[in-house]
This record gives C-alpha cells, structure tokens and sequence, in this order.
C-alpha cells in the first residue's frame, strides 16, 4: 500500500493529537491524585486531634476515678463511725 505525503501529514497529526491527549490525561490524574492527598492528610490530622483528645479525656478519667475511690474510703470510714446509722 502506498502511502501520499497527505496520508503521512495526516498519520503524523493523529499521532501528536493521541499523545497530546494522553499527556492531558496525566495532569488530570495529578491534579486528582493532589486533591485526594490533601484531603487525607486534612483526615490525618483530624484522627490525630481525635486521638490527643480521647488521651485527655482519658486521664481526665483516670483521675476522677482516683478521686472518686478516695472518696469512698472516707464516706465509709464516716458511714462506720460509731452513733451513726449506715444509709440506706
């Protein structure tokens, strides 16, 4: 088959216009694969304010729970005492 300069112009901008558009296609995908890094690292750091929190939240906890066993142990010593009448 025997290709004319005209078929050869038009195989050559076929072929630039295909690699033209796949190249587009790259930038999308960076652009897209950017915006979904920025969001998880928006999420990242959300878990980590998540996370620091629950650990005050914890120890906040862990120290009522001390000052609330403390308390106990007096309330008893008071509930024992002698003259007195135990709730309840």
């Amino acid at each position: 088959m025997y290709l004319t300069k005209q078929h050869k112009v038009m195989a050559r901008t076929l072929f630039v216009a295909i690699v033209a558009l796949g190249l587009s296609a790259c930038a999308t995908y960076d652009d897209e694969f950017a915006g979904i890094n920025s969001r998880l690292d928006q999420l990242d750091t959300k878990v980590q304010s998540a996370a620091q929190s629950a650990e005050s939240a914890n120890q906040s906890a862990q120290q009522a729970n001390q000052r609330l066993d403390q308390l106990e142990g007096r309330v008893q010593q008071l509930e024992s005492a002698p003259g007195r009448k135990p709730r309840g």
